[in-house]
């Protein structure tokens, strides 16, 4: 069975950058995207950036110039920078679309003023 596990959140200060990892037990996993989703306060989770299988990067307007996708064979990352509060919220990793077994514990990141 396949495993997705986040790592990488933490404290940061508003204007400072985090990078958090997305680590596929599987390397023989097959995908065709993967994507960063995130459950901000009082919202719903949704995608943040995705990559497909060929390196194709997509962003929500939100963070589209902050964050940036990129994949290392199992490990998936998101570099974000320039944080701000409003990014404070539980980050996840999965398939695009999602498959529900694959959700993880999440990383929770807290943007601070």
């Amino acid at each position: 069975q396949v495993q997705l596990a986040e790592s990488g959140g933490g404290l940061v200060q508003a204007g400072g950058s985090l990078r958090l990892s997305c680590i596929i037990s599987r390397v023989d996993f097959s995908y065709n995207t993967i994507a960063w989703y995130r459950q901000t306060p009082g919202k719903q989770r949704e995608w943040v950036a995705r990559i497909t299988r060929g390196g194709r990067t997509s962003y929500r307007d939100f963070v589209a110039g902050r964050f940036t996708i990129s994949r290392d064979k199992n490990t998936v990352y998101l570099l974000m920078n320039d944080l701000k509060v409003e990014d404070t919220g539980d980050y996840y990793c999965n398939q695009d679309p999602p498959i529900r077994l694959y959700w993880g514990q999440g990383v929770q990141v807290i943007v601070s003023t």
